[in-house]
C-alpha cells in the first residue's frame, strides 16, 4: 500500500504550552518526521504563495480573516498526481477550530475517490474541532479514518501515541 503524507506546518513564533516560542521546525512538521520514519511514506508540504506572518498574533488574525472569508490561498505547488497513493496522511495545525484554509485549497484540487485519508493535527487544547467533518465534506468520496490530535507542547513525548494510532488505523 503506497502512502503520502501531505501537511501544512508553521515554524516561527507559535503558542506552545502557554507561552510564545520561536520554532525552527513547526510542530506538525515534527509529527510528519515521526510518521515518515514509521511508515516510509512520501512527503508533500503545503506551502502558501503568500505565507502568513512570522509573528503569532498577526498570523492568527490573518488565518481568521481567511477563514471568515472562506478564502482559498494560492499554493506554491501541488504533486503531479495522487493517483499512485492509497493512503493520504493529512496533517495540519488547528486554526480557529478547523484546518488552515490552504489545506482546503489542496483538498479541493484533487479527486480523493477510493483514497483513505488519515488526519492528524497539532493544537494547544482545541483538538480537531470541526476539521474531520470538514475533510469528509470536502472529500465525500474518500474514507476518512480515525484521526490523531496531538498537543504541540507534547510533541517530544508523542512517538508512542503516534505508533499506537498507526497500529489502530492500519
Amino acid at each position: 500500500m503506497s502512502s503520502l503524507i501531505v501537511f501544512f506546518s508553521r515554524k516561527d513564533e507559535n503558542y506552545v504550552g502557554g507561552i510564545l516560542k520561536n520554532l525552527e521546525i513547526g510542530n506538525t512538521c515534527r509529527v510528519v518526521g515521526i510518521i515518515k520514519g514509521l511508515t516510509e511514506s512520501q512527503i508533500f508540504e503545503i506551502e502558501m504563495k503568500e505565507p502568513y506572518s512570522k509573528h503569532y498574533n498577526e498570523c492568527i488574525a490573518e488565518a481568521q480573516r481567511d477563514q471568515q472569508g472562506n478564502a482559498r490561498p494560492r499554493l506554491v505547488s501541488y504533486p503531479k498526481s495522487i493517483s499512485e497513493y492509497d493512503v493520504i496522511y493529512l496533517g495540519f495545525p488547528n486554526y480557529w477550530g478547523t484546518m488552515p484554509m490552504a489545506v482546503f485549497t489542496f483538498l479541493e484540487h484533487f479527486d480523493f475517490t477510493g483514497k483513505t485519508i488519515r488526519p492528524f493535527c497539532t493544537h494547544e487544547g482545541s483538538g480537531f474541532g470541526s476539521s474531520k467533518n470538514d475533510i469528509q465534506k470536502t472529500c465525500p468520496t474518500a474514507k476518512v479514518a480515525q484521526g490523531l490530535a496531538i498537543h504541540g507542547s507534547r510533541i517530544d513525548r508523542a512517538e508512542i501515541e503516534i505508533k499506537k494510532w498507526l497500529e489502530v488505523i492500519r
